[in-house]
Order: C-alpha cells, then sequence, then structure tokens
C-alpha cells in the first residue's frame, strides 16, 4: 500500500480537491479494474475517454481520481486530482508506485522503424552470454532472465512497465533492453523511466495512420533522445539521414555506427551468404550467423552499446559470433529432397520488405525463382499497401498477395488497394489467394528445385486477427509442415 503524497512526486498538478494524506491499494486506467482504495486515472485516448467511466470508478470504491477534466457532480469521500495530462500522470504515479525500479538496473531502449525487435532480442542474448542477469522488454515476449512472460504491445503501459522492471530488480538483473516505439513515446509510456542508453535504428514509412505526417513521426522518435541524461548515451545510425537528427539537443554522449560512413563503430562487409555473415568490426574480423546487409546494421549496434557499458570489445566480438538470429526474423526452412528454401520475416514495412528481398536477391545465383507471399494489416496505414506491393513485384520472380491480419477491414478490398501499386509490367507476375494458408501451400506447390519462398509480413506472431478475433495462425509451422510434406 502506498500513500497518494508520494505517489504524486513530481506530477504537475492543477488543482486537488480533497486530501493527498490517502492510502492507496493499486493504481488503474480501466474503470473494470478498479476495487475499493484504489486511483483511477482517466485516460483520454484515440477511440474512448477515460473521463466517461468516473463514476462507474467511483461506485466500484476509487478512493482518488485522476483527471484533466472535473466532472460535475464530486463526491466527498473521493479526491479529485486535475492534472493538464493524465497520460504523463500515469507514468509518473507508476514508477513511484514500484519505487522507480528503473534507476536500480541499467535500461537501455531501441527505437526506430524497423530492427528493434532484433536489436534488443540479439543484446539480451548476448548479455546472458556474457553471464550478466538481463531482461527484455519486446514485440515478441518479455524476459526476466529466462522467465517468459507473453506481450502484445511493442511498448506496454507504464504500470506493465513497471512493475516487470520492479521483477527484473527483485530477480538481481543487471541490464534490461526495450523496444521503444512511436506510440509508447508519443502516449507518455517511457515517461519517468531512467534510460542510460539509447540507440536509434531507421526510419521509414510507418503508423502514418496514428502520426499526421512523416515529419511528426521523425519528430515522436526524437523526442526520446531529447528526455535522454548527460550522463547517458545516445547511439544511432548515421548511414540513416534522420540520424545525426536525433542527435540534436540530446544531453547524452553523441556516437555513430555505420556501413558507409566514418563514425565511432564501423563494419564493412567482406563475405555475405545464406550460411552467414563475414564482417570487418573496427578492423577486427568476425563470423557470424546472420545473414544480410540489416543484421550488419544489428551486430554493429550491438557491438557498439556493449562496448559503451563498458564491456570488452574483443569478448564482445567473440560472444557476438556464437548468436542465433531472432524468431520470425529472416528465419529460414529447406528441404532435403527438393532443395526449396522457405524464409519467414517480419517485414510490414516497404523499407523492411525492400532490405529483404535485396538481400535474397543479392545472395541467390538467379538460377532460381524468388517467391513472395506478402499481405498488409488492416486498420493501420493505407497508404503503404501500394507500395509493398510494387516493391515485391519488382524485386521477386512471382508474387502471391493475400490476407495478413486484416482485422475489421475486408482483406479484398486490402488487396485491392495492394494491386494499385503493381506496374503494369508487373501483373504477370502476380496472384491474389485471399486465404493466408493457401496462399502460402501454392507458393510451395509453385516452387521448383532450388527455388526461394519468402513469406513476409507476421514473421513471430502466432495468431491471425479477422473482425477482432484472434484464432491460431503461424507462417513458420505452416510452411515447415508443408516442405516436411515434400520430403515424403
Amino acid at each position: 500500500m502506498k500513500n497518494l503524497k508520494d505517489l504524486l512526486y513530481k506530477v504537475s498538478l492543477e488543482l486537488v480537491i480533497g486530501t493527498t494524506d490517502v492510502p492507496v491499494e493499486h493504481i488503474h486506467f480501466d474503470s473494470r479494474a478498479v476495487s475499493k482504495g484504489d486511483v483511477f486515472i482517466a485516460l483520454k485516448g484515440t477511440a474512448v475517454d477515460g473521463h466517461q467511466f468516473i463514476e462507474k470508478a467511483v461506485d466500484l470504491g476509487a478512493r482518488v481520481v485522476v483527471l484533466e477534466e472535473l466532472p460535475d457532480y464530486q463526491s466527498e469521500e473521493v479526491t479529485y486530482v486535475q492534472v493538464k495530462s493524465s497520460h504523463t500522470a500515469l507514468a509518473l504515479m507508476a514508477a513511484n508506485f514500484y519505487d522507480n525500479p528503473s534507476r536500480d538496473l541499467k535500461l537501455i531502449g531501441v527505437t526506430g522503424t524497423n530492427g528493434k525487435t532484433t536489436t534488443t532480442s540479439l543484446l539480451y542474448q548476448l548479455f546472458k552470454k556474457l553471464g550478466f542477469k538481463s531482461g527484455l522488454i519486446s514485440t515478441v515476449e518479455i524476459l526476466i532472465d529466462g522467465r517468459v512472460i507473453p506481450t502484445k504491445h511493442t511498448t506496454p503501459d507504464p504500470l506493465t512497465i513497471n512493475s516487470h522492471l520492479a521483477a527484473m530488480r527483485d530477480a538481481g538483473v543487471d541490464y534490461c533492453f526495450m523496444e521503444v516505439s512511436s506510440h509508447g513515446i508519443d502516449q507518455e509510456r517511457v515517461t519517468g523511466l531512467h534510460f542510460v542508453g539509447a540507440m536509434f535504428t531507421n526510419l521509414s514509412h510507418d503508423h502514418l495512420d496514428y502520426h499526421n505526417s512523416f515529419a511528426e513521426y521523425r519528430n515522436v522518435k526524437k523526442r526520446f533522445f531529447d528526455m535522454l541524461p548527460s550522463h547517458g548515451f545516445a547511439l544511432t545510425n548515421l548511414d540513416d539521414k534522420n540520424g545525426a537528427y536525433m542527435l540534436q539537443n540530446t544531453k547524452a554522449r553523441k556516437l555513430g555506427y555505420a556501413l558507409k560512413t566514418y563514425t565511432d563503430y564501423r563494419a564493412q562487409i567482406i563475405e555475405n551468404q545464406f550460411g552467414g555473415l563475414q564482417l570487418k568490426v573496427n578492423n577486427q574480423e568476425l563470423w557470424t550467423k546472420m545473414i544480410g546487409e540489416f543484421n550488419a546494421y544489428n551486430v554493429l549496434a550491438i557491438y557498439g552499446c556493449a562496448v559503451e557499458l563498458g564491456l570488452d570489445s574483443m569478448e564482445v566480438l567473440e560472444a557476438i559470433s556464437q548468436l542465433d538470429g531472432v524468431s520470425g526474423r529472416f528465419q529460414y526452412f529447406t528441404t532435403a529432397a527438393h532443395r526449396i528454401t522457405a524464409i519467414v520475416d517480419y517485414a510490414h514495412t516497404p523499407d523492411a520488405l525492400k532490405n529483404v528481398l535485396e538481400t535474397i536477391n543479392s545472395i541467390r545465383t538467379r538460377n532460381e525463382k524468388l517467391i513472395t507471399v506478402v499481405g498488409c494489416g488492416g486498420d493501420r496505414d493505407k497508404t503503404k499497401r501500394p507500395v509493398m506491393a510494387n516493391i515485391a513485384a519488382a524485386l521477386s520472380d512471382q508474387v502471391v498477395f493475400t490476407s495478413d491480419n486484416p482485422r475489421t477491414e475486408d482483406p479484398d478490398a486490402i488487396l485491392a488497394d495492394m494491386e494499385k501499386g503493381v506496374e503494369p509490367l508487373d501483373f504477370k507476375k502476380t496472384l491474389t489467394v485471399t486465404d493466408r494458408k493457401n496462399a502460402i501451400k501454392t507458393a510451395v506447390q509453385m516452387a521448383q528445385q532450388n527455388d526461394i519462398i519468402l513469406i513476409a509480413g507476421k514473421g513471430h506472431e502466432t495468431y491471425q486477427e479477422v473482425n477482432g478475433v484472434r484464432s491460431d495462425f503461424d507462417d513458420r509451422k505452416i510452411v515447415a509442415d508443408l516442405l516436411n510434406q515434400l520430403n515424403k
């Protein structure tokens, strides 16, 4: 149990009606979860305004209500705390409720359009291999020194983040690596957290259904670097034109990594094949199991981060050479009999899809076909649909357009949006199969000896969401089963 006065530390108050000397059981922003003695924080969301549920929360026993707009009726038994931003208040109060756990470990945040999950997951693997108790907060999962907790959001809400960080602190975790999304920054989910380092991977077309423009999307990312302390470090990809922009105005130590620019952490690709990458990293040669230029950037980023955190550079390189890839990121399957290779990747943005296809094309002999299976999610940025279709058709020998997670949209309408981006000369390469399982099956049936199949968009996901209902669906399992049938 906490005292309200302590929970409001650093929260900017507009008005308090009632006493702040109140014992508090818990904090909630979902009125349905409120019990006697709790704090209810009314959040203004994109779809629902929590202020509509203040009366319900009070009826359920809320002792304190934090809000931006006072209700017409105020109960004498309730303390009302008016603030400018309920989202900011939630973040600060959540950190205070769990005794600011991010202060008790080294927290590193990774942001960017592509590569966040791979970078944070590889950092977790690396530091575990080097003997440190580590934590991970990512799109795929939350890990507390090996203990797995499923997750649904790239950046969870502040209460969830701080509860996991508190569990990590209690477990003796030394380092935590966390994906930081633009939504998470914009909705103040990382406010009040103490980061010792921040990393920027790249920036490309995504989330413009939420952000009004690319400039706004970029500026939200930059806010993360603006909030860093002077004792922290900011490590950005300087081959991306937005990398240097992220470093403007940050108080943290400014550092860069690149393949094409002279900076603090540099790498050169010596060899790139399906077996792995040979790199020269700051004049030291390294062999890694990971594939493609985009993974060269990921390797360089985790190397730079580890060195900035004080680890020995040679020990870091040796450990990196032993790391496996990340599930659903350029994960490939092969058949012994037909020598067909299938690659499953999470690429769901134009830039990510282009990177994966260009990587495959740079490695293959061109004596085989490249067949791409790809779709676009529903209720998300519609402008990227024709762009992704154009890229898939231009860089593949054959393309099967299919459903991804249509959510509440008509899958065929999404596919129609995609088809608008295909150049007339490329239409003969394309085929539309709405059902995703049938689309993958079609691609396998089309493939001949030595052909390559890319299944893009869902990667690690184990579900498909249609009309708000999630059903079991795993690209990796489906294609593995289909390829195994060819071996029989």
